[in-house]
């Protein structure tokens, strides 16, 4: 709201300073300060609300040290995070452009269905909270609306050279002086991605699946929805197990959004794509502002939310917080990258479901069933083994940053 209404006055009254909107640096800034002043002073307000209102967290019996006292501990803190996230976004971002539009979409979706989930246990009185096979609707229908959106909307394009224009849209003639060369560089829709360790970083689903026979735009299309529909679930499953300790999934997500902003603005700005050889998507870079504002609210949330936690971000954090990082990374083309940039949430899911088909296999073989892990997921097993909750989380986030900086570097390596 305040970039259009700065940008108006630039244009028609020259207010000194305004035109300090135009800048991505200057807005993420913002956003960034603004999220941080929004979770760590209204939060607190949050949290005395939701404690009037007795909205405290059923802690299962695990046989874990310290359940006792985080017996009623508020829940439903992640609506602190989603207006962290949400205010700062609507001040300063372009709300025209697509990918911010997709973006609060998949913040409010997200969110929605943790905040259902968690209504049902707390007022409910349902431990369950929402049935499994709701949240799975309620995340492949996000996966069907942004790949749909993808591919259909004309915004949504990435820079590539070709011999000559295919399309009416705006072209730049280059000439490349070490060939003698002349090319175009022209804004097209695409079903290329990045991918690490392969020449150009680029992978193309289409190319990929000719070599199989199968070819047209359907195809791919149906390719994509799939990986794109299992990207959200699996991230925001993830994002779910991980928030098991205090801490643990803030810290963790605040390292993959401080990621995630870099490799938006490096794709979003042609002169850092062209030196790291990556694909220029334009517009995207309008993204940094939402990651600013995301990262903020992750770590303006550790301020209530670190050991020991006066407030818990129940499925509404959690869930909206898985869905923003998988979304966050297909629409700028960096899906593929998840395994590296989210393995603190992948190692957490595998440890589940590795604990859980062992445990059906030896029941079945044996008559009784056999664990790899003393509980899982994995960080549930190192509390067994008597690390404190803090040891843990520390360990955890180093284990993330190790993982962030190898996503980046995996760009220039080919």
């Amino acid at each position: 709201m305040l970039y259009h209404l700065f940008t108006w006055l630039n244009e028609h009254i020259h207010i000194p300073g305004a035109g300090l909107f135009q800048y991505i640096s200057f807005r993420t800034a913002m956003a960034v300060i603004f999220s941080l002043i929004i979770t760590t002073v209204f939060g607190g307000r949050l949290i005395k609300a939701l404690h009037d209102k007795q909205v405290g967290e059923t802690i299962r019996d695990l046989g874990l040290a310290g359940e006792k006292q985080k017996q009623g501990t508020p829940t439903m803190g992640g609506l602190i995070i989603i207006a962290g996230i949400l205010i700062p976004t609507l001040l300063f971002a372009k709300l025209t452009n697509i990918y911010i539009i997709l973006m609060i979409i998949s913040t409010l979706w997200m969110g929605a269905i943790g905040f259902l989930d968690d209504y049902i246990k707390v007022f409910r009185n349902n431990k369950e909270g929402l049935a499994g096979r709701f949240k799975v609707i309620g995340q492949v229908g996000l996966g069907i609306l942004i790949a749909v959106t993808m591919a259909t909307h004309p915004d949504i394009v990435v820079r590539e050279n070709v011999a000559k224009p295919t399309s009416t849209r705006p072209v730049d003639v280059v000439y490349n002086e070490g060939t003698g060369e002349t090319y175009y560089a022209e804004n097209v829709k695409s079903s290329k991605t990045n991918i690490p360790f392969y020449k150009n970083n680029e992978f193309d689903y289409a190319k990929a699946l000719s070599a199989f026979g199968l070819t047209g735009n359907f195809v791919t299309f149906m390719v994509f929805l799939v990986v794109v529909v299992f990207i959200v679930t699996a991230v925001s499953n993830g994002a779910n197990i991980t928030d098991g300790i205090d801490g643990l999934a803030t810290g963790t997500s605040a390292i993959i959004g401080i990621t995630l902003a870099i490799l938006a603005y490096v794709s979003g700005n042609v002169i850092f794509s062209d030196y790291l050889n990556i694909m220029y998507i334009p517009n995207s870079g309008e993204l940094v502002i939402f990651a600013g504002a995301f990262v903020g609210a992750c770590i303006g949330f550790l301020w209530y939310n670190t050991y020991p936690a006066q407030v818990f971000m129940g499925d509404t954090g959690s869930l909206a917080i898985g869905g923003i990082i998988a979304a966050f990374a297909i629409l700028i083309r960096k899906e593929l990258l998840i395994p590296i940039l989210c393995g603190v949430f992948l190692i957490e899911n595998i440890s589940v479901i590795v604990q859980v088909s062992y445990f059906k296999y030896t029941k079945k073989k044996y008559g009784e069933g056999r664990r790899i892990f003393l509980m899982s997921p994995l960080h549930h097993h190192y509390q067994k083994k008597g690390y404190h909750e803090a040891k843990i989380v520390t360990r955890f986030v180093i284990v993330g940053i190790i993982l962030a900086v190898l996503t980046i570097v995996t760009l220039k390596i080919r």
